[in-house]
């Protein structure tokens, strides 16, 4: 994995351009802006903007769901500009593939354009060498201007206030401190220098504890709320544009919903409370980052795990035997689940796997009990219930209905689907001479998954993976979604290249016919392949967001995808299971969400839609992966150049919903267990829950009941009473493709409509608003519906 020069070696050789001064006219920010690029981070301060999102993966398809996760819930009462915030993907059994080698051997590029690589984008990209202490100071500098803007606001005579001296000065001073510090802590996820991620994540705490603080300013509440009364009486209201009321309406709400009604000495131990949550949100991220455990077997323990995996594993003498080191990260752990004939090593991979974060049991329950105080404290009943207020389930018995009415239809199929299986093994336990005890375990779930698949439709997964090389796949996903979308990737090489790791490729990103500057998009960093303490998953960071300068020109985003794509082995190149390429397809739709949202303000650009919604643009990007002329279009054998026969894609196609009811009861299991440890009114024994629920819902037993519920980023990464999001956006997604794209998935045409409708708006009007523009009616779950139990029938039963 990574090998970075240390900082001090690459400050030293790295001189810094003198860049062109921003044309906002404010002098404030000027000077804001001036004081950024002494630091060393040019371009991106240029005007103001708002905070970061990321999203993360490991899932796919309407069979494979989405993720998304963000940190304004695990600090509560954030003014949220924009929640800053991450999106992984849901839990699940499909996840990215993982490798130790070095990403020359699977470089690509896209064809170029001269006229468009000649042009000069407007706004020159951040730089990325900054020393731990300069992480630090420039964190610390950065909030301060912002609380010093806080300051004026809160001074204010209430008949000065309005939209130009309240709102709009809070928004874009907030935009300004996060501009810079977000980017500063991304280098947590990234960086080789574990001084650097220390720097990073302290900075992050740093921040935290600052939006925690500013949000419950009463003084800076009284200005809002006098900017709006004044607004509403003067008649100055109705002149404001839809997106600037959504603006004063949603600041005003966040600071009801931080607790600013509350009495002093209670809105005091309410701030305590918070920043005691988001720390120990922290800390369980941190530990979930930085876990390196391993566990170890013999060559015979691993029979049936391909020999192409067990070459990426490290091997040592112990003893008189050779064994072979299994790292938890799920490319190296994932294919013994799916692939090793002993249920005695699935076993012991498995509950290795559950346990291997019980340091973050203690950290959970305190999470919780936090989050129950705050929510008594705020008057709601429940944290779920303030979660979902502002999503578009809008309360827990809303999310708690739709789950249980979910579950009801899919139990019935699960079941089924589970007595095949159990067949399935009873056959092997015989034919292999093993014992049988009429039991289905989780240890058994996936590997008789994949057995089925290739008794029933004589599917080869190994042989599938041989059509998609990274090396041709990567290209050919982002040459569609340019057809589709109307953009054209430039990549930013040699000298004028700036990123965080020498692997990382970066891209202008223009419109298809730019001429001028005028048609540029923002940036894209990919940053894809492995490497040493780097976030293990597939992730979306949108860095910078894109909005509208006080002066009426804009400022541009910056996303970034890190990932952690296919290893290459001797024999053969870096390969992408068809799992991979659908994840790979869903990050690059939050990318775009990212890229081509073009809002007014920065709070809402982008992702920064409920979080229910938020994963639906992807999740209906997924369906070009089970299109037969677009899985022609990116397949191509490592050795022969061929792409999938018309058969191969048929099973292929055909294998989506195979055993989709006990997916889907997986996914309802970790909802559930996210959905009831935010409602109930007192602690409970999780390790039990976690491993009685599971069984329940899931349909599968357990061995020795482990600390799974350690391992469950999401709850205190955005997705507390959050994760029923995943399946509820599925809805929506299934609406649009069917709808929509379903008669011409790469119809430039509709592709213009979907980033006029979905992306540019943002989170600038309501989602509701968005669907039915787009689909040019309400949305509804027939498509949904007809997606998973109209087609299971043939699929798998």
């Amino acid at each position: 994995m990574i090998v970075r020069a240390s900082s001090a070696s690459s400050k030293s050789t790295r001189l810094l351009p003198r860049p062109r001064l921003p044309e906002s006219g404010n002098a404030e920010s000027l000077r804001f802006w001036q004081f950024a690029h002494n630091f060393r981070y040019t371009g991106s301060v240029t005007h103001t903007s708002g905070s970061t999102n990321w999203i993360d993966s490991s899932n796919s398809a309407l069979k494979h769901p989405t993720r998304v996760q963000s940190l304004s819930s695990t600090s509560i009462g954030l003014r949220q500009s924009r929640p800053r915030t991450q999106y992984p993907r849901l839990q699940t059994s499909r996840p990215f593939s993982s490798s130790s080698h070095s990403r020359s051997s699977f470089a690509f590029s896209l064809e170029s354009d001269p006229i468009m690589a000649s042009l000069t984008p407007p706004q020159a990209p951040p730089k990325w060498n900054h020393t731990p202490e300069e992480v630090l100071s420039i964190t610390k500098l950065a909030l301060a201007q912002n609380k010093a803007v806080s300051d004026k606001v809160a001074a204010l005579p209430e008949a000065e206030c309005n939209f130009e001296t309240v709102f709009l000065p809070l928004a874009n001073a907030e935009a300004e401190a996060l501009i810079i510090c977000e980017p500063l802590g991304f280098y947590q996820n990234v960086s080789v220098s574990k001084e650097l991620r220390d720097a990073s994540n302290q900075a992050e705490v740093l921040q935290r504890d600052f939006d925690v603080e500013e949000s419950m300013r009463p003084d800076v509440f009284k200005a809002k709320a006098a900017a709006e009364k004044n607004l509403r009486e003067s008649g100055e209201w109705e002149k404001l544009s839809d997106e600037q009321r959504r603006l004063v309406e949603k600041m005003v709400l966040d600071g009801k919903r931080a607790g600013l009604a509350l009495p002093e000495k209670e809105r005091e131990v309410l701030m305590n409370l918070k920043k005691e949550l988001s720390q120990a949100c922290l800390d369980f991220s941190k530990n979930f980052n930085e876990e390196d455990g391993s566990i170890s077997f013999t060559l015979e323990e691993l029979d049936g795990v391909p020999g192409d995996v067990i070459s990426g594993y490290g091997n040592r003498t112990e003893g008189s035997k050779e064994v072979y080191d299994v790292t938890f990260k799920t490319p190296d752990i994932f294919p013994i689940f799916k692939f090793a004939h002993n249920p005695v090593t699935r076993r012991a991979a498995q509950e290795g796997y559950e346990d291997r974060l019980k340091q973050n049991v203690p950290l959970l329950e305190k999470a919780l009990d936090l989050r129950r105080r705050i929510a008594a404290m705020l008057g709601y009943d429940t944290w779920a219930d303030y979660i979902t207020e502002v999503k578009m389930v809008k309360s827990g018995k809303n999310a708690e209905d739709f789950l249980d009415d979910l579950e009801a239809k899919l139990r019935p199929v699960g079941e089924k689907e589970r007595k095949i299986l159990l067949q399935l093994k009873k056959e092997e336990h015989e034919k292999r001479g093993l014992p049988f005890d009429g039991e289905f375990y989780i240890w058994d779930y996936r590997y008789y998954d994949r057995v089925y698949v290739e008794k029933m439709l004589d599917l080869d997964e190994s042989l599938v993976k041989e059509y998609f090389p990274v090396s041709v796949v990567v290209p050919t996903i982002l040459n569609i979604y340019q057809d589709l979308l109307g953009v054209k990737f430039i990549e930013i090489k040699n000298d004028n290249k700036d990123v965080w790791h020498e692997e990382v490729q970066q891209f202008a990103v223009w419109d298809k016919d730019a001429k001028d500057e005028s048609a540029f998009v923002g940036y894209c960093y990919l940053d894809l392949f492995p490497r040493p303490a780097k976030y293990s998953h597939a992730a979306v960071w949108g860095l910078l967001p894109g909005y509208e300068l006080t002066s009426g020109k804009r400022h541009y985003p910056l996303t970034a995808m890190v990932a952690n794509l296919a290893k290459p082995t001797p024999e053969r190149p870096a390969l992408m299971r068809h799992d991979d390429v659908t994840t790979f397809f869903h990050e690059m739709g939050h990318v775009f969400h990212g890229l081509l949202s073009r809002t007014k303000y920065a709070r809402f650009h982008g992702t920064s839609v409920a979080r229910d919604f938020v994963e639906a643009p992807s999740q209906m990007l997924e369906n070009w992966c089970w299109e037969p002329k677009v899985l022609e279009k990116m397949s191509s054998h490592y050795k022969t150049q061929e792409p999938l026969s018309p058969e191969l894609i048929d099973k292929l196609i055909r294998s989506r919903y195979v055993n989709v009811g006990l997916f889907y009861l997986r996914q309802l299991f970790f909802a559930k267990f996210d959905l009831k440890v935010h409602v109930d009114k007192e602690a409970a024994d999780y390790t039990k829950l976690w491993n009685d629920l599971r069984e329940s819902i899931s349909l599968v037993k357990g061995g020795k009941a482990q600390p799974g519920q350690g391992t469950f980023g999401h709850i205190v990464g955005g997705y507390d009473a959050g994760y029923y999001g995943y399946t509820y956006s599925l809805v929506f997604a299934a609406d649009m493709y069917a709808t929509v794209f379903k008669k011409d998935p790469l119809n430039p045409a509709l592709g213009k409509l979907y980033r006029d409708k979905i992306l540019l708006v943002g989170g600038s009007r309501d989602e509701t608003d968005s669907l039915e523009d787009f689909l040019g009616r309400s949305p509804n779950s027939d498509a949904f519906l007809e997606e998973i139990f109209g087609k299971v029938a043939n699929a798998s039963l």
